[in-house]
């Protein structure tokens, strides 16, 4: 009998430190040009993993536009790791109470993938979460501005990842994207998510 994706999910958490991946990944030569005592800060998002009857669906949220940083971008509920957080894990479970209204004690922590290194000098963890009920979503209307959902299966088709490039700190950068319907994933959430994509793919 076939594993069922969260027990390959599992399988995938079993080898979070290894190759993490970062916003540089596409472009080797902005990293050369990055201060060599930069200190990344630590953060957390929640990948929530919901069934619905169609299959596995990813939550994700777009961001507010009003925020300073990455405004109307597509990513996961998460934020940097407070001093009152016991823990990455902790913290990834608090904003996703925060900005989408889902209760923590809801959330099966499947485990975490490889962590991300952002260009804004962010060290991310992703955890994979089980959402164990449905829930009516309720986004904090000063950072969210959408909650939606993405069928896990596409996510993981690398075949629906496109490259495209743009100026990018002075200088041609080149980056993964997702086009889902009127949705447009880009950035770090895309490569986390092509991350994960790769390691189902290896099992």
């Amino acid at each position: 009998m076939q594993p069922d994706i969260f027990e390959k999910l599992r399988r995938v958490t079993a080898m979070a430190q290894v190759n993490a991946s970062s916003d540089f990944d596409l472009n080797p030569a902005v990293r050369q040009q990055l201060a060599k005592n930069r200190v990344l800060r630590p953060a957390s998002v929640l990948i929530p993993l919901i069934t619905r009857n169609t299959g596995v669906q990813v939550i994700l949220t777009r961001r507010s536009g009003n925020l300073l940083h990455h405004p109307g971008q597509v990513a996961f509920p998460g934020g940097k790791v407070d001093a009152s957080d016991a823990s990455a894990k902790d913290a990834a479970l608090r904003e996703a109470e925060e900005e989408i209204g889902l209760p923590r004690r809801n959330v099966e922590i499947i485990g975490a993938i490889a962590h991300h290194e952002t260009i804004t000098n962010f060290s991310v963890v992703p955890f994979l979460g089980r959402v164990i009920k449905d829930f009516t979503p309720i986004p904090e209307p000063g950072e969210v501005a959408e909650v939606f959902e993405v069928p896990l299966w596409f996510l993981l088709n690398p075949g629906n990842y496109q490259t495209q490039s743009r100026d990018w700190m002075g200088q041609k950068g080149s980056y993964l994207t997702i086009p889902y319907g009127p949705h447009f994933i880009w950035g770090a959430t895309a490569r986390m998510l092509k991350g994960l994509a790769d390691r189902v793919a290896q099992l």
